[in-house]
């Protein structure tokens, strides 16, 4: 029996949260170019993102152990969008076999990194996917109980980034720890679904991502710390945080924030994010205009119906089963 995930609305908000700072990170001017609030910022919201997928995912899989339903619904998700921005880029781009196959598999993101102009931010779709294989591997080996070895390769991951003195990569082996601590998150609170915490938890912990995301010894913690402001945020939120969190506009930016993900780095390499530093930013307004449409466009027309086409197919195959 295929069991129905409860929806947990608050969550909504943090990939609103999450897909707000990559895009402030990389189209807006946050302060002085010494303080490094740019990559700050965007690599904030990354360690969300990769928190709130470690946490879906390992929660899809500790719920129901049916790897062929998973896969198609989660690589139905990303493949279809990213590989037709992908080949667009190829065709702009004019881009060698050897670079397009690379990202078209999304193994681009190890060395040597062959990423493509445009596509710089599709790396992070690489580690994605990579996870969806090796966990995939995992249960269908070990069923529920290879869940329970996600603690170990997330410290282990991180041990090997302080062995080797990587406070940020790309590079699936020193960044996935990032996904793995949102999946201990899941089975957190799988096993502990009601726990009391400060309300106030949150909007401690959500500062101390940004200062993790500076190349200090701080850095190695980043995963952690995102996967406790937003597991704290579950059990416990402040009134304020959660009307914002759970608002419409939140909503539905979490909706879209996918579509935004993928085209905001297309679009920056087209007309609207050419010309020097001024034109640039006198352009930006529109560049946000045309992204949150072609994203909201996109999922209505275009993910959405693919989704909806997945779970037919995938429910049809439960059922004739």
């Amino acid at each position: 029996m295929f069991i129905t995930l409860p929806r947990i609305p608050i969550l909504d908000g943090w990939r609103a949260v999450s897909i707000l700072l990559v895009l402030g990170g990389h189209l807006l001017p946050l302060g002085p170019s010494r303080f490094g609030l740019n990559g700050a910022i965007a690599a904030s919201g990354m360690a969300i993102f990769f928190t709130l997928s470690g946490f879906l995912i390992a929660s899809m899989l500790l719920a129901n152990q049916d790897v062929p339903r998973f896969l198609t619904r989660r690589l139905l998700r990303i493949l279809p969008l990213a590989w037709v921005a992908m080949l667009v880029l190829i065709i702009l781009n004019n881009t060698s076999w050897s670079v397009a196959i690379s990202n078209l598999l999304f193994v681009s993101n190890l060395p040597p990194h062959p990423l493509m102009n445009g596509g710089g931010h599709l790396w992070s779709l690489c580690v994605e996917v990579q996870f969806y294989a090796v966990i995939a591997i995992m249960v269908a080996l070990g069923g529920k109980r290879a869940l329970y070895l996600i603690p170990a390769l997330a410290l282990s991951v991180t041990a090997l980034r302080v062995f080797t003195g990587t406070t940020m990569s790309i590079t699936t082996w020193f960044r996935v720890d990032e996904i793995l601590a949102g999946a201990c998150l899941a089975l957190v609170v799988h096993h502990y679904p009601k726990v009391r915490v400060p309300a106030f938890a949150t909007v401690l912990l959500a500062p101390l991502i940004v200062a993790a995301a500076y190349p200090t010894p701080v850095a190695y913690l980043r995963p952690y710390l995102a996967a406790a402001a937003v597991g704290t945020s579950i059990y416990a939120a402040p009134g304020l945080m959660s009307a914002l969190f759970t608002s419409r506009l939140a909503g539905w930016i979490a909706e879209i924030s996918y579509g935004l993900y993928v085209l905001h780095g297309v679009l920056v390499d087209t007309w609207l994010g050419s010309g020097d530093k001024l034109v640039k930013y006198v352009k930006r307004p529109l560049l946000f205009i045309v992204t949150f449409l072609f994203a909201h466009l996109s999922f209505k027309y275009f993910e959405r119906p693919i989704q909806k086409l997945g779970q037919r197919r995938t429910t049809a195959v439960n059922r004739a089963t």
